[in-house]
């Protein structure tokens, strides 16, 4: 089962290799562990449902605490001390599109806003519970699952929305399949929840975002049923999955959703090279982008990420001789790494590993192989574990990512890396904070951000310390153009940015949208 409070298992250790520890002890400050609150204390604490019985509905106190939040930094805060200022009143599992139906109607009899629950991976408050308003009640969507049906002519497969990403893979691998889409989160989030989040996996690049993904399905509202038609294009009027895809549960529960599957690659490689510098990786990125090719990712770290991932991989013999081999090479003296995926049949991966070389050659990268790009898909749904770990070390990380054009990317990582670095100098505090780019346009990039920073006993302190960073990363990116969100969705923390993207206009149309679907405002 896992942990009711973080992102690892019940029972899980997680470490930190001792060579993170004395980087971080030397970037931001020796740090001190402090206990986590006790689960039965916190369920002990649970006040009495609001709302009547129901036979979908469960009032199990242990139930709604770990319903009540999701994976953003406020909500381990939350969690994690124990002070969770609310908790949903009930938890309904429905089983099918009608028991959805069903649940729709009582809640809004009851007054009751709605939260839909995938797999609580949200890292920017979309399943969080707020206290002070009508009750509250979660809709986990984790009986709506499994493989519905395959038309494997077409590539077309249905999912219940809240199959999670190694159930769907596992599917569809029998015949044949894949969706190729694995965000970070993969092993814990649900198919729904990457269509209602717009979604980006790792290897979009290649085998697209869930919007390129996702053919259609079936959406249960307060004002009645939305289905989705597969077509595979149409031009009668405007494409209503559009409204589903980002609208992050506003609208309704997505019950189902039909994919388009492709047959599995016949090869992955995941080269790497070492380049002199940030502006000649981004350079790199921009130009294999523009150049079109097969690729499924390229992902290229600054130099303090790379710095850092070689720090977490530990000081293995392997890790010794690629140091010793760039600086024999005299790559540096602050590379950065830029990593590719090529997948498909043996001919179109080796063309398109070639063609990146010699883009890399032109930036004065140096290759070093595989071996880089093989522990990082073996390791790539790890990162989350590592946060735990750090948690318990003292330490609190958090991440945050936008979009932006090429033109305007070094001045937006510039300007984040700032912000971050130096969000907590008025009270004399370090932040560890380094980025990478992972999806890239022909017209711009992602933009991803990782930062550290020391933790406190007090959960309040803890918590101020994230809302300076987050602002001032937030206002760097709206300031100079970046979109608030590239994939993680815009959630409760992203909220008061959203006017900003979407103009005064825009904002009321998606008003009226959520009145259509949700006349009571439920």
């Amino acid at each position: 089962m896992r942990r009711w409070n973080g992102w690892g298992d019940e029972g899980s250790v997680a470490t930190v290799p001792a060579e993170a520890l004395r980087l971080l002890e030397a970037e931001v400050g020796a740090a001190e562990p402090y206990p986590d609150a006790a689960l039965a204390d916190v369920v002990a604490a649970v006040a009495d449902s609001r709302l009547p019985d129901h036979p979908l509905l469960s009032l199990d106190p242990e139930g709604r605490v770990r319903h009540a939040r999701g994976q953003s930094l406020p909500d381990w805060i939350a969690l994690r001390s124990g002070r969770l200022e609310a908790v949903p009143d009930a938890v309904a599992r429905p089983t099918n599109a009608g028991e959805v139906r069903e649940v729709l109607a009582f809640a809004a009899a009851a007054a009751a806003i709605v939260i839909p629950f995938g797999g609580g991976t949200s890292v920017v408050g979309g399943v969080t519970t707020v206290a002070g308003g009508p009750p509250t009640l979660t809709i986990a969507l984790d009986r709506l699952a499994g493989l519905r049906g395959l038309d494997d002519r077409s590539g077309l497969a249905t999912f219940g929305g809240g199959t999670v990403g190694p159930d769907l893979e596992a599917a569809l691998a029998p015949h044949g399949l894949t969706l190729g889409h694995f965000p970070q989160s993969f092993e814990r989030s649900t198919l729904g929840g990457w269509v209602a989040a717009r979604s980006a996996g790792q290897q979009s690049l290649g085998f697209g975002r869930i919007e390129d993904l996702f053919a259609g399905g079936r959406v249960e509202a307060p004002a009645g049923s939305l289905v989705l038609p597969t077509h595979p294009a149409s031009a009668a009027g405007p494409d209503l999955r559009q409204l589903v895809l980002g609208s992050e549960g506003r609208l309704g529960i997505l019950t189902e959703a039909t994919v388009r599957a492709v047959p599995r690659p016949a090869r992955e490689a995941f080269p790497a090279w070492f380049l002199p510098d940030w502006p000649h990786a981004v350079e790199a990125a921009r130009s294999i982008a523009r150049a079109g090719l097969p690729l499924s990712m390229v992902r290229a770290s600054t130099p303090l990420e790379t710095a850092t991932l070689l720090v977490l991989a530990g000081e293995s013999r392997s890790t010794g001789l690629l140091r010793r081999y760039l600086r024999l090479r005299r790559v540096g003296p602050e590379p950065s790494l830029l990593l590719v995926g090529a997948s498909g049949s043996e001919r179109v991966v080796e063309s398109a590993v070639r063609e990146v070389a010699a883009v890399a050659r032109r930036q004065g990268g140096v290759a070093v192989g595989g071996s880089l790009g093989r522990r990082w898909i073996a390791t790539r749904f790890r990162a989350p574990d590592l946060r735990d770990a750090l948690w318990d070390a003292g330490y609190a990380l958090d991440t945050l990512e936008t979009a932006v054009d090429w033109t305007r990317l070094p001045e937006v990582a510039a300007a984040v890396g700032r912000a971050l670095r130096h969000g907590l100098d008025e009270i004399g505090e370090r932040v560890h904070a380094f980025s990478h780019i992972s999806h890239v346009y022909p017209s711009g990039s992602s933009l991803y951000a990782t930062y550290v920073f020391r933790r406190v006993a007090d959960p309040d302190e803890n918590l101020a310390r994230w809302r300076r960073l987050k602002d001032a990363a937030s206002h760097a990116i709206v300031d100079h153009g970046g979109t608030i969100s590239h994939q993680h969705g815009v959630g409760r923390d992203h909220a008061r940015y959203l006017p900003a993207e979407k103009g005064e206009l825009g904002m009321a149309v998606l008003a009226d949208v959520a009145r259509r679907f949700d006349p009571t405002g439920s």
